[in-house]
């Protein structure tokens, strides 16, 4: 590296792949830095670079070069061998210590042990890392897909297999010999045993083996979460959850539609392309060894949010994202997606996302790691607020008729319709919190009020126009 790069390098910010120290008196957080590089993307540690990015140097550069190498060598497991160099910039010397990504990973911290030492990169910090991605980390040495492993201790009468043959209908025959070149079924002890993939899939009881294997959805009012107008949470399988997550951000998205104009024609203020392939990305993507939050869609006035578990795997940033390169994290979900014709090819996806948005000439989508999970943010070309007809209906009447109102914004519902939209099972709840103080607000009608009990009866918005 040259003295004209490492000037550069000084004045760029810290982040996934660069980490800079004043000085080697606090050692710890060094090495916590390489061991998160050697199991992340790998990086590079410069070493006598002020806080304000003043270069300052080290004082003594062959000891402190001596003393850096025992420190890796005795704090670091298993055994890490960086590029170590040493480096005069405006008369002052640097030590600068590269890490690749490393075929041993895990490492981690002798002093902390394996269970607890193990550190990931995430933004500018270094982050301990828990059993799960751990596990990944492990797995991402030895080539093994996560859901490819089988669940040995479930039989083929986990899957909704009709389900899956229905969603395969004019495509190709589930017969055995598919299910097992899909890898939904795999060879265990001489049995024919489900794979984690499969129950992702196609599992009758998936939450009951992947608790965070659903998707929750929200309408915010505003630009954050101190408000929520209407939410849905979707546990279908997954290959269907896609037109749920589309239809769920469509109810939110007509461009200029109210309560008077629920049949006109269908004009997106939304990117629809742009948003499928990031929700296509997040349900292919997301790693469901994860515990702790579902798959997240957050819509916002002024963008949407599509936020899945997991971070990058080892050796990805998200340049390399923009850049079109892919691993996958999960075999058997892509290979299914991909047969489903739901995604074209592996990996394209986000090269989508980043050229529909230039043709569009939106903002460029931003890909986040918050947390131990990765955000994709899809701005808008316009904010949009909330319908005022909609925003005047929440001031009169309570959230659950706010909800209600929503609903029949994309047409007229009967009863059982409506309670099936909101996750209801008990009519006289409906009737009470919903049905009833909306009739009374006169903000509703019966699509046939000369036959008010009439099995076919349904609800609509009352025209607005009318109402002024």
């Amino acid at each position: 590296m040259s003295s004209n790069s490492i000037v550069e390098l000084a004045s760029s910010p810290e982040g996934k792949t660069l980490e800079f120290k004043r000085d080697l008196s606090s050692p710890k957080p060094l090495l916590k830095a390489l061991v998160a590089f050697a199991n992340t993307a790998g990086g590079r540690l410069v070493i006598g670079i002020a806080d304000d990015r003043q270069i300052i140097g080290v004082s003594n550069p062959l000891d402190d070069e001596e003393r850096l190498c025992n420190l890796i060598a005795d704090s670091i497991a298993p055994r890490l061998v960086p590029n170590v160099e040493m480096l005069t910039v405006e008369g002052k010397t640097l030590l600068v210590v590269e890490v690749f990504v490393s075929g041993n990973r895990p490492h981690w911290l002798k002093s902390e042990g394996a269970e607890t030492g193990v550190y990931v990169r995430l933004g500018s910090s270094s982050r301990q890392a828990d059993a799960a991605l751990i596990g990944e980390l492990r797995r991402s040495v030895e080539g093994v897909a996560f859901d490819e492993m089988p669940m040995p201790d479930l039989g083929l009468n986990a899957l909704d297999l009709d389900g899956a043959r229905k969603l395969f209908s004019g495509i190709s025959t589930l017969d055995p010999q598919a299910l097992h070149t899909l890898k939904l079924v795999t060879l265990y002890q001489g049995q024919m045993v489900p794979t984690k993939g499969a129950v992702l899939l196609f599992g009758k009881e998936r939450a009951l083996h992947f608790s965070d294997a659903w998707v929750q959805c929200g309408r915010f009012i505003g630009t954050d979460k101190a408000k929520i107008f209407d939410h849905v949470d979707i546990h279908e399988h997954l290959p269907i959850a896609v037109d749920s997550i589309m239809l769920f951000l469509k109810k939110h998205a007509m461009r200029g539609a109210d309560f008077s104009t629920v049949r006109r024609k269908d004009v997106w203020s939304i990117p629809l392309l742009l948003l499928r392939e990031a929700v296509i990305n997040a349900l292919v993507h997301a790693d469901y060894s994860q515990r702790g939050a579902p798959i997240r869609v957050s819509f916002f006035d002024d963008r949407i949010e599509v936020e899945s578990p997991g971070i990058l795997l080892p050796g990805m940033t998200i340049e390399d994202m923009r850049q079109g390169v892919s691993k996958i994290r999960n075999h058997v979900l892509a290979r299914v997606f991909r047969e489903l014709n739901l995604i074209e090819q592996w990996g394209s996806g986000v090269r989508r996302i980043f050229r529909e948005a230039q043709e569009l000439g939106l903002p460029e989508p931003q890909f986040v790691e918050v947390g131990m999970r990765l955000r994709v943010v899809v701005f808008l070309a316009e904010t949009l607020p909330l319908k005022r007809t909609t925003e005047q209906v929440t001031e009169q009447v309570t959230e659950q008729v706010a909800r209600f109102l929503n609903l029949l914004n994309v047409g007229p519902l009967g009863v059982r319709e409506a309670m099936d939209a909101l996750g209801l099972k008990h009519r006289p709840t409906f009737l009470a919190n919903y049905l009833q103080p909306a009739l009374q607000a006169g903000l509703i009608q019966m699509t046939q009020p000369e036959s008010p009990k009439s099995p076919t009866q349904k609800y609509r918005i009352v025209n607005t126009a009318k109402r002024r």
